[in-house]
């Protein structure tokens, strides 16, 4: 076999790998939103198209895999904040972010019933994602900030706090349509534009750079 052929041949398994890990933890997903901890794990492997001997060489327990389905989430999450701050405007950014974290949102919900058969409890993924949820939107809101498009008065986690309580408190699809028409209100309620229009009393408090805010902890239940 030629030198070039090599690099070709210990690459391949490797992507394949990685597809059947993300077949997996999407198949898990539809799962347990459908089922919760009625769905088994051979019903997964069956949906994602793999064999039980490459599910458990992936997932060793269940746990394992519950795990790495929320935290795949959340990785989803956050990349997709570096991304858009990349790629959009400052308030285009948060908007669509909010929209992603509202479907996050829903997942979790989804997940609630399986999320709580881990043993030990599910806490200290909770608090993983919250630290890198909080980072994010955080990151987000200071760009626009900075530039001048967003104009805050609070926490930027209590507008999470807001759209997860709207998704909760809906009925399943109908929360998260609520949550997602919630977003619009959202943004139009900091933009600074909007700010300057407002009589002089009403802005007292808007956020501004460099300051500190206090900080809350995300609830991801």
């Amino acid at each position: 076999m030629s030198n070039n052929a090599k690099p070709a041949a210990t690459r391949t398994p490797r992507a394949d790998a990685q597809r059947n890990r993300i077949r997996l933890m999407e198949a898990a997903k539809t799962l347990f939103a459908k089922k919760g901890p009625r769905a088994s794990l051979d019903e997964i492997a069956r949906t994602a198209g793999v064999g039980t001997g490459t599910f458990y060489r992936h997932f060793p327990t269940r746990d394992a895999l519950i795990a790495a389905v929320y935290q795949n989430e959340t990785e989803r999450l956050v990349a997709a904040a570096e991304r858009l701050g990349r790629s959009q405007s400052p308030l285009a950014a948060l908007r669509e972010w909010l929209l992603l974290f509202v479907d996050f949102i829903a997942t979790k919900h989804g997940m609630h019933e399986v999320l709580n058969t881990i043993v030990g409890g599910a806490s200290n993924l909770y608090s993983t994602s919250s630290t890198r949820v909080r980072l994010a939107i955080e990151t987000l809101v200071d760009r626009g900030v900075s530039e001048g498009s967003i104009s805050l008065n609070l926490d930027p986690v209590s507008l999470l706090h807001a759209l997860a309580g709207v998704a909760k408190v809906g009925s399943g699809a109908e929360g998260e349509r609520a949550a997602k028409r919630l977003v619009d209100i959202v943004i139009t309620g900091i933009t600074a534009a909007h700010h300057k229009s407002l009589p002089a009393q009403r802005r007292s408090g808007v956020r501004k750079l460099p300051g500190r805010r206090r900080r809350s902890p995300v609830r991801s239940k």
